[in-house]
């Protein structure tokens, strides 16, 4: 592996703590030939930092010199394996498409081998990651926190059990273990005089205040709480205390949070004396640039109940042309070569939206399972293909999902019971003549199919589905969920 090309790959070269990058010393013409001439599609098993930065999931890698000199090493096949670890706050009980890409940090290290520990916030949440915000977070209680937490616990441990079940294909490979933990568990014990005694007379206060985040807030009318100051602290210790009991030395974080990271690695290595290290992974953004989540008001949730298997689908079937490459290599677990493949199968027939298909398929099977992609297959063919053997086969769930804000009734079915009839007894058209028009007019469809004759009796199997239900739709939008009883 060329180890100096990391740096080019992942970003730009920090200084220690954020300063303007340096120049690395120029480089042996042997290692300088070998990082020129690697073949672009060169996998290695000790590759991992080079597979991940030619993808774009791993963005920067700190502290950069000693990174670019121990991590390849440290990673080199038949070495004992590393942990890394990833924290996520419970500001809201459920993952996003925003966190998404950290998760993928950890697989692609548990799938080279190393050990990996995703931490739930329990006690940072408390007080909010001031990270690229302008305004402090609404404040959590401790009931409500524990709330979250337990809603991130269940969505972590089910993307590492989709993994590992749908994804990974040992071949003799050892994949690493995983685990999951809550900082409540030790920042909620931890006495504060001990903690200001300790880890808090390690950390220097030019350094906190440098950090960009800080300034902002600091320059803010609302200014910056204490709260808010000492999170950079309690996450650093979290790296402290991971390191000391779990032996780990690589945090993970989005690109927001390199300062944070600094802020752990300046304490591990001042008490410990230990080389450890941050890696960071893009943001993701929307069209108009702003960061995916809960803050935003953009979130795409990774819990069923908040957006279905259905709803993920299609927001990654919508990715534009111009950005599909990017999310195939980076949320998923594609070969690249593969990927040019699909890519290539594109630039011959676009009109398939073949890469945004595989891209949907594959996020939607590692978030929800392989019956959450088929439900989401269902749930498209229902809806943009009019498929009545879909709809037939939709469970009272995916109807519910597919069609939030549909009106739902539950009816007799009897004797000579007409299009009009169901109309009016589920409150769809208004009575009177104008009811009756609409139907006449064309604005009416059972089951995807456009009736005209108000008077047509309801047959089995064609207005009313095998599975007893009926898909009234009025005009474009208005949809009524008709449950028929005692067929």
């Amino acid at each position: 592996m060329a180890a100096p090309a990391l740096r080019r790959r992942c970003g730009r070269a920090a200084g220690l703590w954020g300063g303007p990058p340096r120049a690395p010393p120029p480089l042996p013409l042997p290692l300088r030939r070998r990082a020129h001439e690697q073949p672009r599609r060169a996998r290695g098993a000790g590759g991992l930092l080079a597979a991940q930065c030619e993808r774009g999931l791993f963005q920067e890698v700190f502290p950069a010199q000693s990174a670019e000199e121990q991590l390849p090493g440290l990673l080199e096949p038949g070495r004992p394996p590393l942990t890394a670890y990833c924290g996520f706050d419970p500001t809201a009980d459920s993952l996003h498409v925003g966190h998404l890409l950290a998760v993928m940090a950890l697989l692609h290290f548990q799938r080279a081998g190393h050990n990996v520990i995703a931490v739930v916030g329990g006690a940072t949440a408390r007080l909010g990651d001031p990270s690229g915000r302008q305004h402090a977070r609404e404040p959590l209680s401790a009931e409500r926190v524990r709330a979250h937490a337990r809603g991130l616990r269940a969505g972590l441990r089910r993307l590492f059990e989709n993994h590992r079940e749908l994804f990974w294909a040992a071949g003799g490979r050892r994949l690493g273990q995983a685990e999951l933990l809550d900082n409540a568990c030790w920042l909620g014990r931890q006495p504060l005089l001990d903690f200001l005694g300790g880890a808090g007379g390690r950390l220097r206060m030019g350094t906190l205040l440098s950090r960009q985040s800080c300034q902002a807030r600091l320059r803010s009318p609302e200014g910056m709480s204490l709260a808010e100051f000492l999170y950079p602290a309690l996450q650093a210790y979290d790296f402290l205390h991971l390191h000391q009991r779990h032996g780990c030395r690589i945090q993970l974080g989005g690109a927001d949070q390199m300062g944070n990271i600094m802020s752990g690695y300046e304490l591990v290595t001042k008490m410990t004396g230990t080389d450890v290290f941050g890696i960071t992974v893009p943001l993701i953004t929307s069209t108009t640039g702003d960061k995916l989540g809960k803050t935003a008001g953009n979130a795409v949730w990774l819990n069923r109940d908040k957006t279905s298997p259905f709803e993920l689908y299609q927001f990654f079937v919508r990715q534009q042309d111009n950005i599909v490459e990017k999310y195939l290599k980076l949320f998923t677990f594609l070969p690249l070569e593969e990927i040019d493949h699909i890519m290539e199968m594109h630039a011959k027939e676009p009109e398939k939206w073949g890469p945004q298909k595989r891209l949907a398929a594959e996020v939607t099977k590692l978030v929800h399972g392989r019956e959450g992609l088929e439900s989401a297959k269902r749930c498209t063919k229902a809806l943009y293909y009019s498929s009545v053997e879909a709809l037939e086969a939709m469970s009272d769930q995916e109807l519910q999902e597919l069609f939030r804000q549909a009106s739902s009734a539950e009816l007799m079915l009897e004797p000579g019971m007409n299009v009009l009839d169901l109309c009016r007894k589920a409150n769809a058209i208004p009575d009177g003549p104008s009811g009756y028009q609409k139907i006449t007019d064309g604005g009416v469809s059972i089951n995807g199919i456009r009736v005209t004759n108000p008077e047509s009796v309801l047959i089995l199997g064609q207005h009313i589905l095998k599975n007893g239900v009926s898909l009234l739709r009025i005009g474009k939008k208005n949809y009524y969920i008709i449950k028929w009883l005692q067929l």
